[in-house]
């Protein structure tokens, strides 16, 4: 009975070998890609600027003297046109007040540029390139929808999903690797 026993627990062992070996191979790529997009996400705000831009100081922190938010908008749309391009698109994605340090920042739906202006003067303090959300349509797959033009992030739900149960499953079958043959050994 005991040898049916561990026979058994050695079969499991290979069917959770094979899954293992199976989904790494499988999805290799896409690990490799989350987990380097991974690291560069959880260093972004370590990176001296170069992933996640510094917040620019504006002149005021009192709302009472800045521009109106309509006018802050029309500069950031005749900056970018006359600072960055005149082709790129003027779809918003947010705008990100920030009264602490007096400044606005307009982020731009269809391409990966920011510019903070100075919220009482309408001065332009930077013109960000978005490297960490660029970083991070790779990590969750919304760069095939873009690209695409994959309607309400199907793509991104689809990947994640799939990436999430792998990662599930690669945590089910990697401790029954280490641990089934401790158990077969005591058995």
């Amino acid at each position: 009975m005991e040898t049916t026993k561990r026979q058994q627990q050695a079969q499991l062992l290979r069917q959770f070998r094979k899954i293992h070996r199976l989904t790494g191979a499988a999805l290799f790529a896409f690990f490799f890609v989350v987990g380097v997009t991974g690291l560069l996400l959880g260093w972004k705000k370590n990176s001296g600027g170069y992933l996640l831009a510094k917040s620019q100081r504006g002149a005021s922190t009192e709302l009472a003297d800045w521009l109106p938010l309509d006018s802050l908008h029309r500069q950031a749309v005749r900056l970018l046109r006359d600072s960055v391009s005149a082709g790129l698109s003027l779809e918003l994605d947010r705008i990100d007040v920030r009264p602490d340090k007096g400044m606005v920042k307009f982020t731009f739906a269809n391409h990966y540029t920011a510019l903070q202006l100075d919220g009482a003067t309408g001065q332009l303090l930077l013109i960000e390139q978005r490297r960490a959300d660029f970083i991070e349509h790779l990590h969750d797959g919304t760069i095939v929808d873009r690209l695409l033009g994959i309607p309400n992030g199907w793509f991104k739900l689809g990947y994640t999903t799939l990436m999430g149960l792998s990662l599930l499953v690669f945590t089910v079958t990697g401790f029954w690797l280490w641990y089934g043959p401790k158990r077969m050994r005591k058995g």
